[in-house]
């Protein structure tokens, strides 16, 4: 075992410790982006402005976005807080929130999943 150098074990493990450090970072950045969309995504739904609204959504252009806008602002769904975020195990450009919703007033007893996925421009709600 001379070939094994002593201080060659704590830098070794000086390593992993900097790298698992910096994949946790890494994921709590994608935790937090996708917290932030689901927030502001709920904050602007009463407006109903697709303008501001679609940037935040996937493949909701138009009157697509109009569409899933109106639904839900006509059941008065409306986020009551975010209980965690976890990276999707399957897909780490996706993270699954956890959220608690209400509609029309009465909050849900099940929280909701809602999936957000990063693309090129940003940070998006699957619906």
């Amino acid at each position: 075992m001379r070939w094994l150098n002593v201080r060659a074990v704590p830098r070794a493990a000086l390593w992993l410790g900097l790298v698992a450090a910096l994949g946790c970072n890494t994921e709590s950045r994608k935790t937090e982006a996708a917290r932030t969309t689901v927030q502001r995504f709920f904050e602007e739904l009463p407006s109903g402005d697709c303008a501001v609204l679609a940037p935040l959504l996937t493949g909701k252009e138009g009157d697509t976005c109009q569409a899933t806008v109106q639904e839900l602002n006509e059941h008065g769904v409306s986020l009551v807080e975010v209980l965690d975020a976890k990276v999707d195990g399957r897909d780490s450009s996706a993270v699954v929130v956890r959220a608690r919703v209400a509609r029309d007033g009465k909050v849900r007893e099940q929280p909701m999943l809602l999936r957000v996925e990063r693309h090129p421009d940003g940070w998006k709600l699957r619906l």
